[in-house]
């Protein structure tokens, strides 16, 4: 069987080329290979996710399947203070990701976690994600659950899906877990989606209440 970008250790030949990008007065140089997402360019949803990505971002941040980590070490590099985790299942990604963040000068935690489940019990102020649509409608849609959970109360979740890939079906998934899901972008195709105030966190904070 082929490997695919969410296969946990890929077996493919490695194939190494570099892909660069400006991105708000930064130049960026990313390490690619064979069996990881994107290896030849900096694919389309990614790109306009990161036109619509916050100017100022704090707190705890998360790439959530970040293959080689364009997102976050973008995110990182433009924001220094906030604390950056790149999380995805594929362990040739990953190694790239951790190489991309030193060439870039940024700092990060990279783990492998399939979906949320090495990441049990952390919490974050934005996840970003361009969610791994071949792995099937389940596999995204409990990474949505999982991130809504994974939040802070003010925090936001932001992400790219096609609309021939399941974007409407995605975002009325998506208000069943927040209270605001907007879509900042539609372009080429591809919307950008962001979500605020998730009902999980409503839900604890009821129980919580004496």
């Amino acid at each position: 069987m082929a490997d695919h970008y969410f296969t946990e250790t890929p077996e493919s030949e490695h194939k190494p080329m570099q892909v660069q990008a400006d991105y708000r007065g930064h130049t960026f140089t990313f390490e690619t290979d064979s069996g990881v997402f994107s290896r030849t360019e900096i694919d389309r949803g990614t790109r306009e996710l990161m036109a619509v990505l916050p100017e100022a971002v704090s707190g705890a941040v998360l790439d959530m399947g970040c293959g080689y980590g364009v997102l976050g070490i973008c995110l990182k590099k433009l924001n220094p203070n906030c604390q950056l985790t790149m999380a995805d299942v594929n362990t040739r990604a990953l190694a790239l990701a951790k190489q991309n963040a030193a060439q870039n000068g940024v700092d990060a935690d990279v783990i492998q976690s399939n979906g949320f489940a090495a990441l049990a019990g952390n919490r974050y102020d934005l996840i970003v994600t361009n969610p791994p649509i071949r792995a099937g409608k389940q596999v995204i849609y409990q990474i949505f659950a999982d991130a809504a959970k994974a939040l802070h109360e003010s925090g936001a979740l932001l992400l790219v899906i096609r609309k021939q890939q399941g974007a409407p079906s995605a975002v009325k998934e998506l208000e069943t877990l927040f209270q605001t899901v907007t879509i900042p972008a539609k372009k080429g195709g591809y919307w950008v989606i962001r979500c605020e105030q998730s009902l999980a966190n409503q839900a604890t904070e009821k129980r919580d209440e004496p």
